[in-house]
């Protein structure tokens, strides 16, 4: 009798993603053998559903790699290659930071993730009056070339991979980032890594904004067309639904949200003239990962399949590498509990192998007492420990989106995309993100749903273990405290600088800077040449304000 399965056209799929898209990739990323379970029993590379389920498994779901990388945008992910472990770091003094990036490369972390200070963010140099008691507090303090150099001092930027939390700044950081790898003759364009370089996010759930939202995104895209030139293994945004999640939004929210900004940076860079299948492929995500273990993973899974579709069909992007949605995921600071910080642990273990399993492409898991302060060295090896743990010992990285086809998942998947969907529909009827900016709607739904979960908490709906429930025994734990004497020391070191450059060069640079922004140019060369005489970021921060102005929240909040 013959067997009906041998016409599938999903077999065929299959052996034609076999064939094609996964034998390809595997010339890049091989796989180290096959692959078996503790028990030793096999496990492929790919799990499909039973033939009579083929249809709607080829038209939502498909295979990883391809359109509409429902299921992962690499065909084989963690078999050929892990997530970068990438844990953020910063905290007073360069050389202080510099030691916890080399103390975590030798423990295993792949990747940098530099956290700066909030003036560093403002665009303040440490001598700034509005900066007292700030400076090295929440992040690494960077003025000017010198303090970068100090802070990847021993570090090979052309091996090592290095993410740059900072938006309103982005392209002075990057500027700058170019130059200490200039000194060390590292060319950029082997450089790889990511600025965040999303200020749309900072409008609507952080703050650390400077400029109006029009020069705002004319600087993101700066960074777009310079790096699409020079930079090619640069990430050139990394558009934020993380601190969407941390002001209080649900996962819809952070999905529907993040793609809004993720559209109108694409909108932007067209009309700034750059085409589209030449910087999209490096824009990338930034998630966050909560407790609600397979929500989390449908969130993930319901991401990549609309902003497939919206770079495939709405802009009309033809390179597979324009329609992938690649992400970097933070496990939750908002969940993180003062009250029995040693439970945090099993929190963010939850948390990242949701992200794992969600498919990221790169990971920080937050340490255990980062509700009370900095974390010590003790509670990062920890996070660190818990990425490892998940990749070598779970077994979950040995085939691709091991949960695909469970029900729920796929219902969960389905239903974000559709509510995310109806987001994305309002918001561009209001005429897209910066309307609904100014008119304060995502603000509001951001803190309905802040709201809403609060109440649920305080009247014990939701159990927060050890905050509202389970209460009673506390654990007392090291605390990193950050010396003052480091604001001293950097303002000191800020003075040197401005008294050994040359103040003609750098008034010269200043005034280049100025005259560009008011042409409209890209800025990013004028700031490479600014930060080769050591202008400072205050410096140039403050040319900035003079041209485009500063902007205020309605209300003057």
């Amino acid at each position: 009798m013959k067997d009906k399965s041998r016409d599938s056209g999903l077999l065929k799929a299959r052996s034609h993603w076999e064939s094609e898209t996964l034998s390809g990739h595997l010339k890049h990323h091989p796989e180290a053998g096959e692959r078996h379970t503790v028990s030793g029993l096999p496990v492929d590379t790919l799990y499909v559903p039973q033939p009579s389920d083929e249809q709607a498994y080829l038209e939502k779901t498909g295979f990883p790699g391809e359109f509409p990388f429902t299921r992962g945008v690499y065909p084989n992910m963690y078999r050929g290659r892990l997530w970068t472990f990438r844990q953020y770091a910063g905290f007073g003094t360069c050389e202080e930071t510099n030691k916890r990036f080399r103390y975590l490369l030798d423990k295993g972390q792949t990747g940098l993730s530099v956290a700066f200070d909030l003036p560093t963010q403002m665009g303040y140099d440490s001598d700034h009056p509005i900066c007292e008691g700030e400076v090295g507090r929440a992040g690494v303090a960077i003025d000017s070339v010198e303090d970068l150099e100090r802070l990847f001092a021993d570090i090979p930027l052309d091996k090592v991979s290095t993410s740059m939390t900072i938006n309103s700044t982005a392209p002075i950081l990057l500027a700058m980032f170019v130059v200490v790898a200039e000194r060390r003759g590292v060319q950029r364009k082997t450089l790889a890594g990511t600025v965040q370089n999303d200020i749309l996010k900072e409008y609507i759930a952080r703050g650390t904004y400077i400029f109006p939202p029009g020069p705002s995104l004319k600087l993101a895209t700066d960074i777009f067309s310079f790096c699409s030139r020079e930079m090619p293994r640069w990430n050139t945004i990394s558009v934020s639904g993380y601190h969407i999640r941390e002001a209080g939004s649900t996962a819809v929210q952070e999905v529907a949200f993040t793609l809004a900004n993720g559209i109108t940076y694409v909108n932007e860079a067209v009309k700034a003239g750059l085409q589209v299948d030449d910087f999209a492929p490096r824009m990338s995500f930034f998630f966050n990962a909560h407790n609600d273990f397979l929500e989390e993973i449908a969130k993930y899974r319901a991401a990549r399949r609309l902003w497939a579709d919206l770079m495939k069909n709405r802009f009309g992007a033809k390179k597979e590498k324009s329609w992938m949605l690649r992400f970097h995921t933070q496990t939750g600071g908002s969940t993180l509990t003062a009250q029995q910080p040693l439970n945090n642990i099993v929190r963010v273990t939850l948390q990242a192998l949701a992200a794992v399993l969600g498919g990221t492409q790169s990971l920080h898991t937050n340490s255990f007492d980062e509700a009370l302060s900095l974390p010590t060295e003790e509670a990062v090896r920890v996070a660190l420990r818990t990425q490892q743990i998940v990749a070598h010992e779970s077994g979950v990285t040995q085939t691709v989106d091991p949960l695909g086809g469970s029900y729920y998942l796929e219902h969960l998947t389905d239903e974000i995309e559709r509510r995310a969907g109806e987001y994305l529909e309002r918001i561009a009827s209001m005429g897209g993100v910066i309307k609904a900016i100014e008119r304060g709607f995502i603000k509001s739904e951001i803190e309905k749903s802040a709201y809403r979960h609060q109440q649920s908490v305080e009247r014990g709906e939701r159990t927060v273990v050890g905050v509202n429930r389970f209460t009673g025994e506390e654990s007392k734990i090291p605390i990193l405290r950050i010396d003052p004497a480091v604001e001293a020391d950097q303002r000191q070191r800020l003075a040197a600088l401005k008294q050994a450059r040359s103040a003609v060069a750098a008034k010269e640079r200043l005034a280049a800077l100025e005259a560009a922004a008011g042409g409209g140019d890209n800025l990013l060369p004028y700031m490479i040449e600014a930060a080769r005489d050591r202008v400072t970021i205050g410096e140039m921060c403050d040319v900035l304000r003079r041209v485009y102005g500063t902007f205020e929240e309605a209300g003057g909040a």
